[in-house]
């Protein structure tokens, strides 16, 4: 007897999670530009959109009045098991935000002086329907 020909094979499954991680990560692309959109509509100025360095990236870095703003957004879908995404803001992923605000800082000295803060966005991406939601804007949701 043959092995059943619907088995998935090692390949097949390492598309099908690199298919997921795409999926996810377009998702999480679009509650970024989502929240980038609204900041900037209440008269925020974006000074960049998924800044990298060693420490991580920083989804949106804007500028509001005389504050530098760091935002993490956090798009999740029903089947959310961190609170909509604030339970992954652990202190470990507060740490290299800070260092990669830090990092950001020492690329931009003319932006040094300001006042910044650390808010969290969340984002809610309704399975049927393709209009994202703002769930949740924490301002100075976590210090260091």
């Amino acid at each position: 007897m043959s092995e059943s020909t619907d088995r998935i094979s090692p390949r097949q499954s390492d598309l099908q999670k690199s298919s997921k991680r795409l999926a996810a990560r377009q998702v999480g692309e679009a509650g970024e530009q989502f929240v980038a959109d609204l900041l900037k509509a209440s008269g925020w100025k974006i000074l960049a959109r998924q800044w990298r360095c060693y420490w991580g990236e920083l989804d949106v870095v804007a500028l509001d009045r005389n504050w530098l703003i760091f935002v993490e957004v956090k798009t999740r879908s029903d089947r959310s098991w961190d609170q909509n995404g604030l339970l992954s803001i652990a202190p470990k992923k507060q740490q290299k935000l800070w260092r990669a605000a830090t990092e950001f800082l020492a690329n931009h000295p003319d932006l040094e002086r300001l006042p910044c803060r650390f808010d969290v966005a969340l984002v809610y991406n309704p399975p049927i329907s393709s209009q994202l939601e703002l769930l949740s804007y924490l301002e100075s949701a976590f210090s260091l």
